[in-house]
């Protein structure tokens, strides 16, 4: 039987290598729109440059989103750890769920605000993004709380989340971080 590459994995406990890989892109991603959304808030820096910054990684993470998400369905992720109790269960899948509707709403809601607001979307290297709603202050204003409070929200879940594998990985040690990395589970 061949497995093609996005289906091998090193053990049964492992997510699959594009799992990791699209994982892990966008960790890289978000951590950057983290730190740019903070130096657009703070007004750090040209604004013009965050802003144009910010748009790309907005597309990148929704292009990212759904393939990862598309991955996601065609392959099953490994079960998760026997350590877990049922109530830790539901509070990682629900998180999950959370992080992963945010990674699409969040670049969704940007594109129709930027879109609402009349400006032409530019991203790096000068490409043109098509608007999808018309041009309305009203919508634009409504769209730009909602921009900001799914941010915070995405903050939140991104800490928790990095919270969680850390309490896993240093003071349970049950090999919860290894699933997502290169390295080989331990027994």
């Amino acid at each position: 039987m061949t497995t093609t590459l996005r289906e091998q994995t090193i053990d049964p406990g492992t997510f699959g290598v594009a799992a990791r890989i699209l994982h892990w892109l966008m960790a890289v991603a978000i951590i950057a729109m983290i730190f740019v959304g903070g130096a657009m808030v703070g007004y750090l820096g040209d604004y013009n440059l965050l802003l144009t910054v910010h748009k790309t990684l907005g597309l990148v993470i929704l292009v990212l989103a759904v393939i990862r998400i598309g991955n996601r369905l065609l392959h099953r992720p490994p079960p998760q750890l026997d350590s877990l109790s049922r109530p830790e269960r539901l509070v990682a899948t629900g998180s999950e769920i959370l992080m992963y509707a945010l990674f699409l709403a969040q670049p969704v809601i940007g594109w129709l605000l930027v879109s609402a607001s009349g400006v032409p979307i530019r991203i790096a290297g000068g490409f043109r993004v098509p608007a999808i709603v018309p041009t309305d202050a009203d919508l634009y204003a409504t769209l730009r709380t909602v921009h900001s409070v799914l941010a915070y929200l995405l903050l939140a879940a991104f800490l928790a989340h990095i919270c969680a594998v850390l309490f896993h990985a240093l003071l349970l040690r049950d090999g919860l971080l290894r699933r997502m990395t290169v390295g080989r589970s331990r027994g």
